[in-house]
């Protein structure tokens, strides 16, 4: 294996604290920072590269995916201590066979990555001020430095920097929230829009907004709740159908969060537009792993999330467009000193702006290699699974989903049941979604026209930029032990066996 130069994106992180050169960014900050926080940007310059094979394909930075993490954390003293507390005192200290539960839940978070922690650490340390503190030198250094990160996050998905489009808030959820509460109360005002159209499968905060938006007392909206097929895919012709006179809103999240399918945005955004409809859409499981770009796609409102692309929790950001002759107006629905353009009141943490911007610059750069990365573990993992287990199904579209979501269900197989035999070895979310007062199945699945059973049995496994071919073999081994003996205590898999029906009644 050959060396190559070091990515862009790394050398870019140099600049992120001040949005200076790397020579001034050095001088200007090191004396905010005590001995063991300096020259981050010139350790990880000095040991982070990325390699490439005899077939000059890139492998992705540091020696190799296999050890990335633990590489990219050890570049500096400030990263070893932190990443030294990671286990201690923790459950993760004591697992099966000595080793570490294998995390495969990347749609539920993320880790932190170790460049996105060094952009942060001068904000967590001595350059503290308050961004919206305008008269003295600590709030002119943070405001700059949010600002910059709200022009990486612009420029990330094809916003306009200069037009103020991106707007911070403390994750995806409030920026669902602030999208569609705060568009429907300008437009019920403004334009007597009262009719939204979304889909049976979004995220739940997005269902609840659109429940609030119907029970208002003053102005309810109209909700029309649009089926999926039997891959979650939104039907075109449906969706123009379900248009009206008073439509003001469409909601539809690109990457599904439970089953991975990906809708065609740039269709539905086009619809949109074609009857002057405000399009919004949830990419919290997709901006920084599928090309987005806001104008081509005819993007109205979009909410991203830090924690989902490898940057802190509790910082989202909500873009809205105010560019191409198309000015969205919202409705403030938190009242305070009107920060944020008058749209989000309430003091902005600087290192968690910082870490959203790094990490959206830093996903730019590395999508070509996390793809391929993801994609590779993703088929190996399903094709071992399908090859050793009879009654493997993929809930989702084959080919219309983010590879790193791989939502399988196993026959006869209760997912609970399934999830609790993993837990010492690997960390995954059950795709049924139960909860302990009932036994009610996932309503994603349900909407794909999954059986009750089969939906019961479902586990959703998450690849990303850390998981190592080790972590998905170990996990294969033990999802295989661990549904060969559930399925042996099993009546239920004997039937499927002889080929006779199965009908469980759950709850």
């Amino acid at each position: 294996m050959t060396s190559r130069a070091v990515p862009s994106s790394v050398s870019a992180l140099g600049r992120i604290a001040t949005g200076t050169s790397p020579a001034a960014s050095s001088s200007a900050t090191r004396w905010f920072l005590p001995t063991a926080q300096r020259n981050f940007s010139s350790s990880l310059l000095s040991t982070a590269t990325s390699t490439t094979n005899s077939a000059g394909v890139g492998v992705g930075v540091a020696a190799s995916r296999h050890d990335l993490y633990n590489s990219l954390t050890s570049c500096s003293a400030s990263r070893r201590a932190f990443a030294s507390t990671a286990t201690t005192n923790s459950p993760l200290e004591t697992t099966k066979d000595g080793m570490r539960p294998a995390y495969l839940d990347y749609q539920a978070t993320t880790p932190l990555d170790p460049r996105v922690l060094d952009s942060m650490l001068p904000y967590m340390t001595g350059r503290f001020g308050n961004p919206h503190s305008r008269s003295h030198t600590y709030g002119w250094d943070t405001e700059k430095a949010v600002e910059t990160a709200r022009n990486q996050i612009a420029t990330a998905i094809g916003a306009r920097p200069d037009k103020k489009e991106i707007i911070f808030t403390s994750g995806a959820t409030e920026s669902n929230n602030l999208a569609l509460k705060g568009a429907a109360q300008y437009l019920a005002s403004a334009k007597k829009k009262k009719h939204i159209i979304t889909t049976e499968i979004e995220h739940k905060c997005v269902l609840a907004s659109c429940i609030e938006l119907s029970k208002s007392p003053t102005k309810p909206w109209d909700v029309t709740y649009l089926p999926v097929d039997k891959d979650g895919l939104v039907d075109l012709e449906q969706l123009k159908a379900a248009i009206r006179p008073d439509t003001g809103i469409i909601s539809v999240m690109h990457v599904n969060n439970e089953i991975g399918t990906r809708q065609d945005i740039k269709a539905i955004g086009q619809i949109c537009r074609d009857n002057d409809i405000l399009f919004h859409t949830d990419a919290a499981q997709s901006v920084g792993k599928e090309p987005i770009d806001v104008d081509e796609m005819n993007i109205d409102l979009m909410s991203i999330s830090g924690h989902k692309i490898y940057g802190p929790k509790g910082i989202g950001a909500l873009y809205v467009r105010k560019g191409q002759g198309r000015r969205v107006r919202l409705r403030p629905i938190i009242d305070g000193g009107g920060q944020e353009f008058g749209t989000r009141s309430g003091t902005l943490p600087p290192h968690l702006c910082v870490g959203l911007g790094a990490a959206l610059e830093l996903a730019g750069k590395e999508m070509e290699n996390d793809k391929r990365h993801v994609e590779r573990l993703s088929k190996h993992m399903h094709k071992v699974l399908s090859e050793r287990l009879d009654a493997v199904e993929l809930n989702g579209s084959l080919i219309e989903r983010y590879p790193g979501n791989l939502n399988l269900s196993f026959a006869c197989v209760e997912g609970e049941s399934l999830l609790m035999s993993l837990a010492q070895s690997m960390s995954v979310s059950s795709g049924s979604a139960c909860t302990s007062a009932s036994l009610e199945p996932s309503y994603v699945l349900r909407a794909l026209g999954v059986s009750e059973d089969l939906a019961h049995t479902s586990l959703r496994f998450g690849i990303g930029r850390f998981t190592t071919k080790e972590e998905v073999d170990q996990a294969v081994e033990a999802i295989v032990e661990a549904v060969t003996r559930l399925r042996d205590m099993s009546p239920l898999w004997e039937l499927h066996q002889e080929g006779k029906g199965v009908n469980v009644q759950w709850g």
